[in-house]
């Protein structure tokens, strides 16, 4: 299965920072996400590639491993393997439980070849998970999964009982009793540990961090972006974590966002929009700096389009609608 990052509330390749790429690879992997979605894997995989030759035959290691599982499922055991010996060998790949597990790959466990890279891969696991701090891993990792296990299940919720039910706002009171207690225990790791890094906490833990500050209040993201800034400066953080806090916390100061991140109502429309955002045309370049997808294909995930210059038309009408709405 294609691995993918948290954005909103999911990125999932744990421990991947995404290296800086330009927006041409960023649609040409878009490309090879769609074609591997429509089960076409052999243009997957030929998107993948073209996308690395873009980049210098560089590529993230997210987007190596899912070039893999395209290439095993296109019979390309060759490439397959190439792209996984290039993320064992050389990027420290260490997800032991998700590359066994992953039935994109089966067709590669009966080749000569598959067991020596797991045995590397188990390698870097041992030696990155020599330093844990393996209570405070535990710890993280918990309030990872029902963060997010409570989260996803908002849209079922929704579904079954609907958005104004009883249910619904009992659900949502929950999410909120549970950040309010996840907050104080991380922000007790911050306060007395600092930001700490994936090879103290592991790359779960590490998000962890981040998202139960994403989660909490304007006054608490304000305090805790400084140390988040300098956390991704020292490479103790993903830079696209820190754009998704930089934009949440711009718009709570009545700002405008400057990486695209934010989505909500238009409260003129009541459709959802991309809220205010600081020079549109320019956005894509510094999505890709920070090692975010086009605005264009994030925005799919609500069934949106972009349309940058239709945007920057229809922006000043925005705000006007959005500071009407503030008390």
């Amino acid at each position: 299965m294609h691995q993918l990052f948290l954005c909103l509330l999911a990125a999932g390749a744990f421990g991947s920072v995404r290296a800086q790429v330009s927006p041409g690879y960023q649609n040409l992997v878009a490309q090879a996400y769609a074609a591997y979605e429509a089960k076409d894997y052999a243009a997957s995989a030929r998107s993948y590639s073209a996308a690395f030759e873009s980049n210098g035959w560089r590529g993230t290691q997210n987007d190596r491993y899912n070039a893999a599982c395209s290439w095993a499922l296109a019979g390309g055991a060759d490439s397959a393997f190439f792209n996984l010996d290039r993320i064992a060998q050389l990027m420290d790949y260490a997800n032991v439980s998700h590359i066994t597990a992953d039935t994109d790959l089966n067709s590669l466990h009966t080749d000569a070849r598959w067991n020596p890279l797991i045995a590397v891969v188990q390698a870097n696991k041992d030696r990155l998970e020599a330093n844990f701090d393996k209570p405070l891993v535990a710890l993280l990792d918990s309030i990872f999964d029902e963060d997010q296990t409570l989260r996803r299940a908002i849209g079922d919720v929704e579904a079954k009982y609907g958005n104004d039910s009883k249910e619904m706002q009992e659900h949502w009171r929950l999410i909120i009793e549970k950040d309010s207690l996840n907050l104080i225990q991380v922000t007790r790791i911050l306060d007395e540990r600092g930001w700490l890094g994936a090879d103290v906490v592991g790359g779960k833990g590490n998000q962890t961090l981040f998202l139960v500050i994403q989660h909490s209040d304007q006054v608490t993201q304000e305090k805790y972006l400084p140390m988040m800034r300098e956390a991704v400066k020292n490479g103790k953080a993903q830079g696209s974590s820190l754009a998704l806090l930089e934009d949440r916390v711009a718009l709570g100061q009545g700002k405008r966002q400057t990486y695209g991140s934010q989505i909500g109502d238009d409260p003129g429309t009541g459709r959802l929009c991309v809220l205010p955002l600081d020079d549109p045309g320019h956005v894509d370049e510094r999505r890709a700096g920070v090692g975010l997808g086009t605005l264009a294909e994030y925005v799919k995930i609500w069934d949106m389009t972009w349309d940058a210059e239709a945007y920057l038309r229809e922006l000043p009408a925005l705000e006007e609608r959005i500071k009407a709405q503030r008390p």
